[in-house]
Order: structure tokens, then sequence, then C-alpha cells
């Protein structure tokens, strides 16, 4: 299994250096994630929106490009499973709690084996985080 963390979906939907090369991983097989990456995801390209880099036209096509991959994905809804995991890295990791929740998600999703499964993450932090957890960490800077 492949989780995908918000940060590495968002070039899935807007043009960013890595898109490319996640685009190619993203077709390997099916992508899984926390139910609410959508809220992230739609944060970021509003945030890009508002600050300029991205035109009225490109925030249409990101919020379409997220749509069709929303459809698409598979996602972790276990809330409660998914706090009680969050609370604990929270104590374990320097994580921010949106960050505690994906890697708890991930958990979640392989059912605290993560060993052999891969973690796909841009944000260093909670890259050093999933690999420290067991998953096989996907850099895609």
């Amino acid at each position: 299994m492949r989780y995908w963390d918000a940060s590495a979906l968002v070039p899935l939907c807007v043009l960013e250096s890595t898109s490319a090369s996640l685009r190619k991983l993203a077709v390997q097989e099916g992508l899984v994630t926390w139910c609410l990456s959508v809220v992230e995801i739609t944060s970021a390209v509003e945030r890009r929106a508002r600050e300029g880099a991205l035109s009225e036209s490109g925030r249409a096509e990101a919020l379409a490009n997220l749509s069709q991959l929303a459809n698409a994905w598979t996602e972790v809804t276990a809330i409660p499973a998914v706090r009680e995991r969050a609370n604990r890295l929270l104590g374990t990791h320097a994580l921010r709690a949106a960050d505690s929740v994906q890697l708890a998600a991930a958990l979640v999703a392989v059912e605290d084996r993560p060993g052999g499964h891969h973690f796909v993450c841009i944000d260093t932090r909670l890259r050093q985080a999933a690999g420290r957890e067991g998953f096989r960490v996907t850099d895609c800077r």
C-alpha cells in the first residue's frame, strides 16, 4: 500500500516541480489518504489563488483536478482510531496536529504494520516521523 499525505497530493492538482514524478508514481497503484486531505488540499489551492500564484482559471482547474482525484482515491475514515494514534504520535514526534493525523491515518490503513508499505510525502518532518514509525518513505521533493 502507498499512503499519500496531502503535501504529495497537491502537486497532482497544481503544477509544481514535483508534479511529473508524482503523477508517474500515482498511476503505479491506487491512492490512499485521510478523509480530510481534500480540505488540506483545497486550503493549499485557495491560498495560492489569494496570493496570486494561481489565476482564476488555474484555481478552477486545480479544484477540478482535486475533485477527480478525490473520487478515485481510498479514504481512511476511522476517526476514533486515527485520533488515538495521532495523540500518541504528538508525544513521540515533533509534528503539527494535521501531520500527526495524516501519519495516524496511514497507520490505521496498514493496521499498525507499516513495514513494507510506502508513505508519500513532501514535508521533511513528517517524512522523518513516518520513517521512524516503520514506513518506506518516498521522497518526492
